[in-house]
């Protein structure tokens, strides 16, 4: 049995789909410095995505053409009310990585199938132990692995059924609070950048406390207001993990030994497409390539709704980004002094902007940019950056994990909100608590 097409494939998704295929190997050459040219990538993406526009689902559809509409209008309100200047050939680039990132991902479909035959999804872990195995799973791999993890563990359990709120709930949460956390999150790697002088001990203190709390009250909350009795859950058995595992040890080599140079995001975007060659090259060369070609055909334009969503929220949160800045300008400052309270206001305000549907990466930034930070002050920022990032993407319509989840499995993102929203607020309190008896032990 061959893994090439059995029907017909429509000419603009095979267009779009060599074009999503050519952006992933434009943005690993850029990895080497060999790209060929400056924003080749979000080129080929967005009119990849054009192509395949039509056969958007009406809601992702409207959602992604009101962020594009929003962003380019905050471009143009920049650029003509407070002077900005937009570099125009560039605003196609944003979260061009994180797409780039998802189609690498989407290779992990080529790993371990026997010549296109499905191996049965075997015994699963049922009930709340399997809802906290999901949890588990999802938080520690994900703490190396990032969102490809979710994919992993998302389309193992999809092989028995769709995936019900309460899987969805537990692969978000699992997921959005490892950013308390990692040190290989995008979140730590912001927050560096924006307080380098922050003692990553002191974050750790602060994170891992409230991520355990995360998978308690995940586990215990969704056992009460759901039936978990037919709820699968990921098996944190060796078989189980043993894929995932070797995907973290590898990217670990990586981002260790061979290109300490790189971020986790970029490791993962050539390691899993390189893996899944790898893993079929013992099958013959022309094995291979049929098996990418299938890929290319189908896999990719099915990625439609997610590539969309990613694109469109980049441009958002450029054209906002750039407003905010050329209206508020750098001479103002939000606080006088940041100490616990002004920290508490700023987690709570970056956390209602993700509610109201923008990534904390740009309530985060807009923060830094309105603060005179001392370097005593800066693992206090650190905290709340990354706990107001944990709760935020979690609950946030627009964040990372629930585009993915939004376009990768159909569920809404206003769904994913509302069903969260409980667990956002429990998680803000101990996280002020946590905050506050922060600020008091440093006095």
């Amino acid at each position: 049995m061959s893994d090439t097409p059995t029907a017909p494939v429509i000419p603009r998704h095979a267009i779009a789909g060599g074009l999503i295929l050519a952006a992933l190997m434009l943005q690993i050459l850029g990895f080497a410095s060999l790209s060929p040219a400056p924003h080749l990538v979000g080129y080929g993406l967005w009119l990849a995505t054009a192509l395949l526009w039509v056969d958007i689902p009406a809601r992702t559809r409207r959602q992604a053409g009101a962020l594009v509409v929003i962003g380019l209008g905050l471009l143009v309100i920049a650029a003509l009310r407070y002077g900005a200047a937009i570099d125009w050939p560039a605003i196609l680039d944003g979260n061009t990585h994180v797409v780039a990132m998802l189609v690498g991902v989407s290779f992990i479909g080529l790993i371990g199938r026997d010549q296109g035959h499905k191996r049965p999804p075997g015994q699963a872990v049922m009930g709340s132990r399997g809802l906290a195995g999901t949890w588990l799973g999802v938080h520690l791999l994900g703490a190396i692995l990032n969102l490809s993890t979710v994919f992993m563990v998302g389309d193992r359990l999809a092989r028995r059924a769709p995936l019900t709120t309460p899987q969805l709930l537990g692969l978000n949460r699992g997921l959005s609070s490892a950013a308390l956390w990692s040190p290989f999150f995008a979140s730590m790697g912001v927050v560096m950048t924006l307080a380098p002088d922050m003692r990553y001990t002191g974050v750790l203190a602060f994170g891992l406390p409230l991520a355990l709390a995360s998978g308690l009250l995940t586990t215990l909350e969704l056992s009460q207001r759901f039936d978990l009795t037919d709820t699968a859950g990921f098996s944190l058995s060796p078989a189980s993990l043993l894929m995932p595992a070797g995907l973290a040890g590898l990217v670990m080599l990586f981002h260790y030994g061979l290109t300490p140079s790189l971020s986790i995001v970029a490791i993962i975007t050539f390691l899993l497409p390189g893996v899944a060659l790898a893993s079929n090259l013992p099958a013959g060369p022309r094995w291979t390539l049929q098996r990418v070609h299938r890929h290319t055909l189908t896999r990719l334009p099915a990625m439609r709704g997610e590539i969309s969503l990613f694109l469109c929220a980049g441009l958002l949160t450029r054209g906002l980004s750039t407003c905010i800045a050329a209206a508020t300008g750098s001479e103002w400052t939000l606080f006088a002094e940041f100490g616990a309270w002004e920290a508490v206001v700023s987690f709570l305000a970056i956390v209602a902007s993700a509610v109201a549907g923008l990534h904390p990466i740009i309530g985060v930034s807009v923060l830094a940019s309105v603060l005179d930070l001392e370097a005593s002050r800066h693992t206090l920022f650190a905290c709340v950056a990354l706990a107001a990032w944990a709760v935020g993407t979690s609950v946030g319509p627009l964040s990372g994990i629930n585009l993915s989840l939004q376009g990768r499995y159909g569920v809404s993102g206003t769904l994913m909100m509302r069903e969260n929203l409980r667990y956002a607020l429990i998680m803000a309190a101990l996280a002020v608590a946590a905050l506050l008896t922060m600020e008091v032990r440093s006095t």
